[in-house]
């Protein structure tokens, strides 16, 4: 059954991306450190996940957790995490730079979105940390960035839904905007009929239990032993809801 509507998945390893692609996932935004808000993967998984998926791919371009103002240094080795994207055949890249100010670093932006080319770009929920968000929008646009990831600068999508509205309006497809943080199967007939926009942005995490057989006394209960991932079933409910959108 064909959808209008697209389902973007955030995964943080191999296993969580092929669960997502199993679910039906349209996109991955491939991270490493979700709970951090999503770091750069390691380029083996990229290159895996690559040769294994027949799935867009972009992976998120962040160095580390934080907020987005970065150094000349970090900045410089996303630069290079971005080029490296390019050349192992992803379709696209995350990125999200700001300057001190908390307005959008556009010359930082810019410069990538020239780099990856014809590589597409969409800039993360930096953007909910933006000082005024219909100016970045404007920025965002000229500059040739494909899509916005945000929360409409609330904590959730839901909660943020009335400025993600109006960005939507704004943006009058000339840039998608992509609601995400809180997406789930409860709450997506609600968001697509508030927010009007066509693409989503999950990470529908779980907690994943170790299958180790032995573990020493003093680790046995230890929280490091598990791991969050992605539930097959979960990315499938939401796919479902959303194709009975139409």
């Amino acid at each position: 059954m064909s959808s209008p509507f697209l389902l973007e998945i955030a995964t943080s390893d191999f296993e969580s991306t092929k669960n997502a692609v199993s679910g039906g996932a349209d996109r991955i935004e491939l991270c490493a450190n979700l709970t951090e808000g999503g770091t750069t993967q390691s380029f083996g998984v990229i290159k895996k996940c690559r040769e294994s998926f027949n799935v867009t791919l972009y992976p998120i371009i962040r160095i580390r957790g934080g907020d987005f103002f970065y150094t000349h240094e970090e900045y410089d080795c996303m630069y290079e995490d971005a080029l490296k994207c390019k050349e192992l055949g992803c379709d696209g890249v995350v990125i999200g730079f700001l300057s001190k100010d908390a307005t959008i670093d556009v010359k930082r932006t810019a410069k990538i979105i020239e780099a990856v080319y014809p590589l597409k770009v969409t800039f993360h929920r930096a953007f909910d940390r933006c000082l005024d968000p219909f100016i970045a929008l404007k920025q965002l646009i000229e500059i040739g960035c494909e899509r916005i990831l945000t929360s409409g600068q609330q904590l959730t999508a839901l909660e943020g839904c009335e400025l993600i509205y109006q960005l939507h309006q704004q943006a009058n497809n000339r840039i998608t905007i992509m609601p995400g943080s809180g997406v789930r199967a409860s709450n997506i007939s609600e968001l697509i009929t508030k927010t009007g926009c066509k693409e989503f942005h999950a990470s529908l995490r779980t907690l994943q239990h170790s299958k180790m057989d032995y573990f020493p006394p003093a680790f046995k209960e230890n929280e490091g032993n598990d791991h969050f991932g992605i539930s097959v079933e979960m990315v499938k409910e939401l796919k479902e809801k959303l194709l009975l959108s139409n």
